[in-house]
């Protein structure tokens, strides 16, 4: 079980004392063998708040692949699981700059630190006083100007702001809740609360959209290769309805939308296959994202797309293209020397795990298997996985 806070714990971390026992633990190994003698060296420098500071030094440990620059910041365990990632908090507050912003959700202030940076002004607001000090913590840390009241989401205490608001969509249990009903707050009754505003809301990208009418875009969201969220947007401004952004963590990023071509011809195949981003697959942009980099399609109900010239990104190079039987498969891997294999599967009912033990490839190369339809026809495309970089081709291996 997960440590829970109080606000007297969360006054203790915060002050000099708390700041010292953080300190003093932070280099603690926090491994299952040393667990006995880190505890006892917790309660030697922190006494009863050993517990709290044992769980802070691990939130803090676990928060630096997700939260920029948060060395001093203070979570819960569920607040960190359900936080923005800080380059996708960043991308959300872009497209706020300049406004007047109520975060209304704030939980312990991810997406609230870097809403003050771009916004005109910033107002946080939660339910939980727990998190609320600690997101007034974490705005310190970071030196943003944010204030931070309590309050239900249900009960503005802001007029005219953008809204922005991350619903929990786990129940008491933890166990993941798909229907909006179910959110915390309710979807349609957040939505309700602020009628005429500006509104962000932060959701699961499996989430069925289509009930959220009021929703004017759908944005996908990825991060390094991974499918993070989905922001439905109310915003009268614009005339996109689906959105994908792909972020990175070096900085970069781009945007393609509903509002772009997408015309473009299914084609025999080129002599590269490319699988968009997850983001670009989920925002239903996958013909969008074709027609852009003069790609076509293999088959108009598969997201693979091929072309002769790929764009930035993972692509795969087509070494063979053959009919879909194992025996001929294995046979093109011994012909190809290829021992280190990745399986990649669209349209098909194949359980690459399964078909890679069967095939038991012993070469010395590494190559990339593509497993798809063509029409009815099931083929299979022996590959070499490249990354390509403003038109220059690198070998990779396995994402």
């Amino acid at each position: 079980m997960t440590y829970r806070f109080t606000v007297d714990d969360v006054a203790f971390l915060r002050s000099a004392a708390g700041t010292a026992a953080l300190a003093a633990c932070a280099e603690l190994r926090l491994t299952d063998t040393s667990r006995i003698a880190d505890v006892t060296a917790m309660r030697r420098v922190a006494g009863e708040r050993a517990a709290a500071v044992l769980e802070t030094v691990t939130l803090r440990r676990k928060s630096a692949a997700k939260i920029a620059d948060a060395g001093e910041w203070l979570f819960t365990a569920d607040a960190l699981q359900q936080a923005s990632a800080t380059p996708v908090a960043r991308h959300r507050a872009a497209r706020l700059a300049g406004l007047v912003v109520h975060d209304v959700t704030c939980s312990v202030g991810a997406d609230l630190v870097e809403l003050a940076k771009s916004a005109r002004v910033v107002l946080g607001s939660d339910v939980d006083p727990v998190r609320l000090e600690m997101a007034r913590h974490n705005a310190s840390m970071a030196s943003a100007s944010a204030a931070v009241v309590q309050a239900d989401a249900l009960r503005p205490v802001s007029r005219e702001a953008a809204v922005v608001a991350d619903p929990a969509r786990r129940d008491s249990a933890g166990r993941r809740v798909w229907r909006p009903a179910d959110f915390l707050p309710p979807l349609d009754e957040l939505v309700d609360a602020y009628p005429g505003r500006v509104l962000s809301v932060k959701c699961a990208p499996g989430m069925d959209f289509s009930i959220a009418p009021w929703a004017s875009e759908v944005e996908l969201v990825s991060l390094d290769g991974q499918v993070r969220e989905a922001c439905l947007w109310r915003d009268s401004s614009t005339d996109v309805t689906r959105r994908a952004t792909v972020l990175r963590s070096d900085g970069t990023q781009w945007t393609i939308t509903d509002a772009e071509p997408d015309d473009l011809p299914v084609r025999p195949p080129g002599q590269w296959l490319v699988d968009p981003d997850g983001a670009v697959v989920r925002a239903g942009l996958v013909r969008h994202y074709a027609a852009r980099h003069g790609l076509w399609q293999l088959d108009e109900r598969i997201a693979y797309l091929t072309g002769d010239t790929p764009p930035p990104g993972r692509a795969f190079r087509v070494l063979e293209q053959l009919p879909y039987r194992e025996k001929t498969l294995a046979a093109a891997l011994r012909r190809f020397d290829v021992g280190r294999l990745e399986i990649l599967v669209r349209g098909l009912d194949v359980d690459p795990d399964a078909l890679r033990r069967r095939l038991k490839p012993r070469g010395t190369e590494e190559s990339t298997v593509v497993l798809t339809r063509i029409g009815r026809s099931p083929v299979a495309f022996l590959c070499r996985a490249e990354r390509i970089l403003s038109g220059v081709y690198r070998r990779t291996g396995r994402a």
